[in-house]
């Protein structure tokens, strides 16, 4: 659209994925909503309306924006997913067809960062034990036993340090706990210890954060290898992008019945504060695209131009 304004037509959005109450009321009656929740049920969709799509807000990663269900759409402008990571989204396909693709970061980073330190802390520190302890009754009859890890003996090695990596690296830091970081390149204004072989850290650390994306680039990132390279008093944070379980929501037995792992759903976002300006930065990203302006985070493979 190359005017500064929204125009005097109507504006068809696709809604694909659960209704959510902000995205339902974000837009005015400029725009013209259709709600399909799931893969399934957008096979309903007509061929008239899909020739009337000029956007779509993608609410869940549970939904498919693949290269087939974006071919559906032959006006489709833009794709406004929910989320940091957008692996559910073909933006290659996005990019080679003038696509738009937007996800919402930053709104998330400091939840994120939350979650990783009490997952490192309750680990360590055996919280979920204690409190079954307690809860058990055994706590009246004998002292809970001292726990063998503590963040005051760690040497912490991050797995990426993009925005939510820095937010974890601060939090480490003012807790007096050394970091260092693994990735690609050096993270532009970062000073902490970069190792470019993640082996050669794991030998270095005692202590893995992994903060990621997912996608095949990096599945299975921390091997047997890296594993056997942290050592036997070595502990690992996954907070990764992506699934966070290989086949979630399904938790594979042997996991569950470890007494020395802490399991959570896939929740690094889950609080009501955070998940309401995710589903804001959906709905605003789709408005400034209307209103012919560059959108505000779009992803990397379809850069914003501009307007």
């Amino acid at each position: 659209m190359a005017s500064g304004t929204i125009s005097s037509e109507k504006i068809d959005l696709l809604v694909h994925g659960p209704n959510k109450p902000i995205v339902d009321s974000g837009f005015s009656d400029q725009f013209v909503l259709h709600h399909f929740e799931t893969t399934h049920d957008l096979e309903r969709l007509t061929a008239e309306v899909a020739a009337k799509v000029r956007g779509m807000a993608v609410t869940y990663n549970t939904v498919r924006g693949d290269a087939r269900t974006l071919a559906r759409f032959p006006r489709l402008e833009i794709v406004s997913s929910f989320g940091v990571g957008y692996d559910h989204i073909d933006a290659a396909y996005a990019r080679d067809h003038n696509i738009m693709v937007t996800n919402t970061p930053d709104v998330l980073t400091e939840e994120v960062a939350d979650i990783a330190m009490g997952l490192l802390i309750a680990t360590l520190r055996e919280f979920i034990k204690a409190d079954r302890y307690l809860r058990s009754g055994l706590w009246q009859t004998q002292q809970f036993p001292l726990s063998v890890g503590s963040l005051r003996d760690r040497k912490v090695g991050m797995i990426g340090m993009g925005r939510i990596g820095q937010a974890i690296a601060r939090r480490l830091n003012a807790s007096n706990v050394p970091v260092v970081y693994h990735s690609r390149k050096p993270a532009d204004g970062v000073s902490y210890k970069h190792y470019p072989d993640l082996i050669e850290m794991a030998k270095a650390v005692d202590t893995l954060v992994v903060i990621v994306p997912g996608g095949t680039g990096t599945t299975k990132m921390v091997n047997a290898d890296v594993m056997k390279a942290l050592g036997p008093r070595g502990v690992i944070i996954n907070v990764a992008r992506g699934n966070v379980f290989e086949k979630e929501p399904n938790v594979p037995d042997e996991l569950k019945a470890m007494q020395n792992v802490v399991l959570l759903p896939h929740i690094g976002s889950a609080s009501v504060v955070t998940r309401n300006a995710m589903d804001q930065l959906v709905v605003d990203n789709l408005k400034a695209w209307f209103a012919g302006k560059p959108p505000l985070t779009p992803v990397a493979e379809t850069p914003a131009k501009a307007r």
